[in-house]
Formats: C-alpha cells, structure tokens, sequence
C-alpha cells in the first residue's frame, strides 16, 4: 500500500484528498495542511514511487504502470481507512487521476479541485514528449525531468515550485521514472474521453495566469462542461498552490462551503 498521512478534525464530517503530480510528493501540500484541516478531514498520498511510497519489490514485477493501476492505489487507501465519499484536489497529472477516479468511481468523489489540470496536450507539450522518448533511455532522467521542469515553469516567479518538484524527482529510481514517463503513451485517448464526456460531479479547475502549456485547453474545456468552472491567478505559473497558497486556499475552500449550502 502506498505511503498516506491523515490530519483529522473531529468537528468535520467531510473529507479532502490531496493528489500530487509526478515527480512531487505529498510535501507539495504543507502550505494547505494547515488551512484545510480547520475544515475538514485531509488525506495527503504519496503516489507509487514517489515521496516515502519508494519503491516495493511488488513493483518489480509490474511492466507497465497504467492510470487504472494507480488510480487504484489510492481507493485502496480510501477503502482501509473507510472514507466513502471525499472531495479531492489535485495538481498537474494528479488531475488526470483524479478524472479518473470519478470516470469509475463516481459517488466516491463529492467535488474535483483541479490544480494546473492536464485535459489537452499542446504542440510544444507533444514534442517535448517525442523528444524526451527518444533519450530517456540514454540519458539521466533527472536531466529530462530539469528540462520537463524549466519549459512548463520558465519564469523568476516559479523557481520555488520549480526547484520543489526538481528536488523530489530525485528521490526516483531511473526505472521508476521510466515507467511513469510510459504513462504519456496511453494518455492523449484519456484526455480525449475526458474532454468529451462531462461528469455531473462539481468542478473547479485553478490554474495560473503563466500556464502557457495547459491554460487555453482549460477555457475552452469550462466554456463547454456546465458543472466546471475555471478560476485564473494572476501572476502564476503551473503549480498555482506552491506560488499563491493564501490565494489558492481561499479560493478552494471557499468554493467547498459553497457546495455544503
């Protein structure tokens, strides 16, 4: 089972679960613990391979990691510690999984705070990652991760993030990163079900004003999906709640309250 820590709050009922990205950990999340748990009941994962979920002789003998695969480790979690509905906030591809999740789950899922989401791939996103297979074997991945890392978060103002998600990459193991870089290949017909078929679960995607990759894809997906709306930051890239944390807390979980009413 995956690594996962719980902050309870014996006055909430509900419950919220945060999904990182590839190459973080839950560590991204310690500028909403705090806010969050005044609130409500927080669950913080660290996806297969990633943050204290190294990695387990059990994954040896799995090739091919796919997002039903990993979608599953987290219900696993949710099912030993009986939490039968939560809302979930996620960041970058833990956006992905999250969709996911709710595609086959979906009265498990109250509410999708999607953070920098992924729902379309863009020209210089495509060719990055047919670039990227062609060396991944030859070179370190760290050095692909950093160049992942800089074009999706070039600016001064998105070092801080930027470095964060560098610094938990290297924890991976080479064949880890391996088997998460595969996932790109199953991935465009995912993001396609998604932008097509709308879920009748409340959405929220948050998304930074400099999110050159993702950002447009994002206002033609809310303009078409009535149960999703879409809130930009000014001044923030791709990872909106390491950058604007006080802006990113209160505008989430304002929303939340909004759905209790």
């Amino acid at each position: 089972m995956i690594n996962y820590s719980i902050y309870k709050n014996s006055k909430a009922k509900q419950w919220v679960t945060f999904v990182h990205g590839a190459g973080g950990s839950s560590s991204i999340w310690f500028k909403q613990i705090r806010a969050f748990k005044k609130c409500f009941n927080v669950l913080l994962l660290d996806l297969r391979g990633h943050g204290k979920s190294n990695f387990k002789i059990g994954n040896a003998f799995e090739k091919k990691y796919t997002f039903s695969s990993i979608a599953n480790d987290i219900i696993e979690v949710l099912k030993k510690e009986k939490i039968k509905s939560s809302h979930f906030v996620g960041i970058s591809l833990g956006t992905i999984l999250i969709r996911h999740i709710a595609e086959s789950y979906p009265k498990l899922v109250e509410s999708m705070i999607m953070g920098g989401a992924i729902m379309k791939l863009n020209f210089r996103s495509r060719f990055l990652i047919r670039l990227s297979s062609i060396f991944k074997s030859i070179v370190p991945y760290i050095w692909i991760y950093k160049i992942f890392a800089f074009i999706i978060m070039p600016y001064k103002n998105h070092r801080e993030s930027r470095m964060l998600f560098i610094n938990e990459a290297k924890r991976l193991y080479q064949k880890e990163f391996l088997r998460w870089f595969k996932l790109t290949s199953e991935i465009n017909p995912v993001l396609k079900l998604f932008r097509q078929v709308e879920l009748k679960i409340p959405t929220l995607y948050v998304m930074g004003a400099e999110d050159y990759m993702f950002l447009e894809s994002i206002k033609i997906l809310t303009k078409e999906h009535r149960n999703s709306k879409l809130l930009v930051i000014p001044n923030c890239g791709h990872v909106v709640n390491v950058e604007k944390p006080n802006f990113f807390n209160n505008k989430t979980i304002s929303f939340l309250k909004s759905l209790k009413k």
